[in-house]
């Protein structure tokens, strides 16, 4: 016997909030109605599907706008990132995503962390390099970073 159900929280390898759901009677009875994690579907449930569905487009939209905001700020940057070098080209170590972030902020970019930064190979010369910086899923900006030699 199955019973169907409103999703109050995402379950892993269920569904989201709001998703209406198919499951086993006593999955329902004993685990996601008592968690919290679900509700019988009824007709005030599907009143607030809708409503749970509109609050997490509202949501999604938001981090989108947010997004888009920082990758604006971010169209056409270049920084330039000293580092010790052996013998001129070659680094002592390498620069890393954390160097990146500290860079940009210094230029007031703010809202970029180390997560979203993709490096394809780590950076052990001195050069210029595209590095992307992907804001979110969506949405992804290309900056130039400059290594060059500690004087």
């Amino acid at each position: 016997m199955s019973v169907e159900l409103l999703l109050l929280k995402d379950v892993a390898d269920l569904g989201n909030q709001g998703d209406t759901v198919t499951v086993a009677n006593g999955y329902a009875r004993n685990y996601l109605i008592p968690q919290g994690y679900a509700e019988p579907l009824t007709a005030a449930a599907s009143r607030r599907i809708a409503k749970l569905k509109a609050e997490r487009e509202a949501r999604v939209q938001a981090a989108l706008a947010a997004a888009k905001a920082v990758a604006a700020k971010l169209k056409d940057v270049a920084v330039t990132i000293t580092a010790k070098t052996t013998d001129g080209e070659a680094l002592y170590g390498s620069v890393n995503a954390a160097q990146i972030v500290a860079a940009l902020k210094e230029q007031n970019i703010d809202g970029v962390e180390e997560s979203m930064i993709a490096l394809e190979d780590v950076i052990k010369a001195v050069g210029a390099y595209d590095v992307v910086i992907k804001v979110c899923a969506e949405v992804s900006e290309t900056i130039k970073v400059w290594v060059v030699a500690e004087a």
